[in-house]
């Protein structure tokens, strides 16, 4: 039976960043990274493919490559957790046993949740940049279109990037625009959310983009269903009297974005609130009732963005507590709720929307220099130029540039 000091469950951004991070606070560390994949994908980078900025295969490194050199890669699937005799059970009935767990399994898109959507994606204008082979299919039929109708949706929270349906709404609109056939292509956003954003000081900056592309503007709206030989879409919405009603549209392109939630190993394991999410501590991000196991990223139930720059600022915290707990270091640290969301309103121009828990904003740049309420042009190159090698040659490499945590004493 194998057995392993810090064992690491998922091979993702919060994953490998957290693993680098152990390392470069504790070489020689024992520590294995369980993950079935062989391909590690930047997702921030999907938004920029959808809209011609990127290539697909930018975003792509093989798994093997990123993992940190000392590191055992256990390539398999969890199928179970067993807390109480600190193992993990893989598929296959494999068991492996830990130290600390580390959960960072990242989120299960519920693309059956939508009736008719499996069978129609990725054909009949119905796209998604949530799909790494799907995005270049909504830049092809962001391109194609010249006149028509054009829908973008939104789910219920909570979702991972949740600016990245609005990414894609406000590129493709600022495309129709610049090729001059604006007039002919309407655009609505329906957004199962009772705002625009979560976050209020972003909004008016927004709200100009959508007014200015001539968005048509719909809230409360849950996709339901899609028949995509028909172009036809249908949402639910409830009325102010409560009554819920459907409402169907018609379309020449869809982009969905789907239900999410955790995996279904973690949603019936005894890691899970009871919401099916990993239950930890928002500040030390160890888990409530198992002291040897934290987790980071998409699957736990803090109240922050599901970003990979909530990630960027989890894993050295994790990191450090989780060497606390194995005696190598003294302190704990905490993690503030930092997440950042580089909303992409044009080609050249994003309002950077960084803020930390309860929606409090934690820019980290002076006003002058990039005021993230506003749109920038500073902010897009960072977002296109700077966090890309940034994210490959620092964050996976433990090198935490302004992510280091602040300690506590214990």
């Amino acid at each position: 039976m194998d057995r392993h000091e810090v064992l690491i469950i998922g091979g993702g951004a919060a994953g490998i960043a957290t693993a680098a991070s152990l390392l470069a606070r504790e070489p020689g560390l024992d520590i294995a990274i369980v993950d079935p994949a062989d391909v590690h994908y930047y997702q921030p980078g999907w938004t920029l493919v959808g809209a011609g900025v990127f290539d697909s295969a930018q975003t792509a490194r093989t798994m093997a490559s990123v993992i940190p050199r000392g590191v055992k890669w256990i390539k398999a699937a969890v199928a179970a957790f067993a807390p109480e005799r600190n193992a993990v059970i893989l598929d296959g009935f494999r068991m492996v046993c830990y130290g600390q767990l580390v959960l960072c399994p990242g989120l299960k898109l519920d693309w059956n949740a939508i009736d008719g959507l499996p069978a129609t994606l990725g054909s009949n204008g119905v796209t998604s940049n949530y799909l790494v082979h799907l995005a270049p299919y909504t830049w092809q039929l962001v391109r194609s279109l010249r006149a028509g109708q054009a829908i973008f949706t939104q789910p219920p929270a909570p979702i991972k990037c949740a600016g990245a349906p609005q990414k894609a709404l406000y590129l493709s609109a600022d495309h129709w625009k610049r090729s001059g056939v604006a007039g002919q292509v309407r655009v609505d956003f329906c957004s199962a959310a009772p705002v625009l954003f979560g976050v209020p000081a972003y909004v008016p900056a927004l709200m100009e983009y959508v007014n200015g592309y001539g968005i048509g503007l719909h809230l409360g709206h849950t996709l339901s269903a899609v028949d995509g030989p028909a172009r036809r879409a249908t949402f639910t919405r409830a009325n102010a009297d409560g009554a819920k009603e459907t409402v169907t549209r018609s379309f020449d392109l869809l982009h969905v974005v789907p239900p999410q939630m955790a995996p279904d190993f973690v949603r019936v394991s005894p890691l899970a609130d009871t919401a099916g999410w990993i239950d930890v501590d928002p500040a030390t991000l160890r888990h409530k009732q198992w002291a040897n196991i934290h987790a980071l990223g998409d699957a736990i139930n803090s109240g922050n963005a599901k970003t990979a720059a909530a990630a960027r600022k989890q894993a050295p915290v994790v990191a450090h507590n989780v060497l606390a707990a194995l005696g190598k270091a003294a302190g704990v640290a905490r993690y503030d709720g930092y997440g950042a969301c580089p909303l992409t309103v044009e080609r050249g121009k994003v309002v950077l929307a960084e803020f930390s828990y309860g929606g409090k904003l934690a820019p980290s740049f002076p006003s002058w220099l990039i005021d993230g309420t506003r749109p920038s042009r500073l902010a897009w190159l960072l977002k296109e130029r700077i966090l890309p090698p940034l994210y490959w040659h620092a964050m996976l490499k433990g090198r935490e540039w302004l992510a280091r945590p602040a300690l506590e004493d214990a």
